[in-house]
């Protein structure tokens, strides 16, 4: 199975189709991402807020898979934004995955309520790591247009990625606009509406045509406007499916149909990138 690739503006590639273990119990991790691997997998996004870091570093070792082969991200703790911190946590990070780079890290969320809404700061270091070849590529998760502005604008820096919430009942149009008018590439968490299309009278309608399931149909809008994408499932049986969306093409108005779902802000699962502040004890 050929997973397609998409380019960074950095110059490195990056799987189109991942395998991502929010949600998922540290005590699970190892073993859940060991399936995933045996699946096929080869894209796995976690994050310092999981608290999983160590599974997957876990099941990465045991997997006998050359690094080279697989891409792995994780994301800063919402505790961690201070440049110290940022380093330390770090640092933290590739200890646990076992590893002496990531191939993408990013910042979780803004916290523009935090931190003296100093987000800048964070972002200049995250791009050290970079610089100095522990990250491979950095990004951002869950900024809105002004917080891509101000960090590209004091810092000169364009993230790899945005990752932000994105499906068919929540297009997010404003931040994706602004992501890639500045060439960065969208990541959508929660693709699939943590598993509220699955039982949607238009994607099963379409799935039916091609003989997939709502979720592929969604998953493969995700394909075809370019997003990267990382479904999670504990199910290998649901993993296998999820990979199963490369046979199969969506017309113009098939694209449409799913397109026209969006409910605008009241499709949004999340929180809102603008107001969102929590800081884990």
């Amino acid at each position: 199975m050929d997973i397609p690739t998409s380019q960074l503006n950095d110059g490195h590639s990056i799987p189109q189709l991942g395998f991502g273990v929010f949600q998922v119990p540290p005590e699970d991790t190892a073993e859940t991402v060991r399936a995933a691997l045996e699946v096929g997998y080869r894209h796995i996004d976690t994050a310092q807020m999981y608290g999983n870091e160590e599974g997957v570093g876990q099941a990465i070792a045991e997997s006998g898979i050359p690094r080279e082969e697989l891409f792995i991200t994780s994301k800063l703790n919402n505790g961690n934004h201070r440049p110290a911190d940022a380093e330390r946590s770090f640092e933290e990070t590739l200890r646990r995955l076992g590893t002496d780079r990531v191939d993408l890290f990013l910042i979780h969320w803004p916290l523009p309520t935090r931190y003296d809404g100093d987000f800048v700061s964070t972002w200049r270091t995250l791009t050290g790591f970079r610089e100095d070849g522990r990250a491979r590529s950095v990004g951002v998760s869950n900024f809105q247009p002004a917080h891509l502005s101000r960090i590209i604008d004091e810092t000169g820096e364009v993230p790899a990625v945005n990752q932000i919430e994105l499906h068919p009942y929540f297009g997010n149009e404003q931040a994706r606009s602004a992501s890639l008018e500045h060439d960065i590439r969208i990541e959508a968490w929660s693709p699939i509406a943590q598993g509220k299309v699955i039982d949607d009278a238009v994607l099963t309608r379409i799935g039916e045509r091609h003989g997939k399931t709502a979720s592929q149909v969604a998953l493969r809008w995700h394909l075809q406007r370019d997003h990267i994408i990382f479904p999670k499932s504990m199910r290998r049986a649901r993993m296998q499916e999820n990979l199963e969306i490369l046979d199969f093409v969506l017309s113009g108005e098939e694209m449409a149909e799913v397109s026209a779902l969006d409910q605008g802000a009241s499709g949004r699962i999340g929180p809102d990138p603008d107001t969102f502040d929590v800081v884990p004890d």
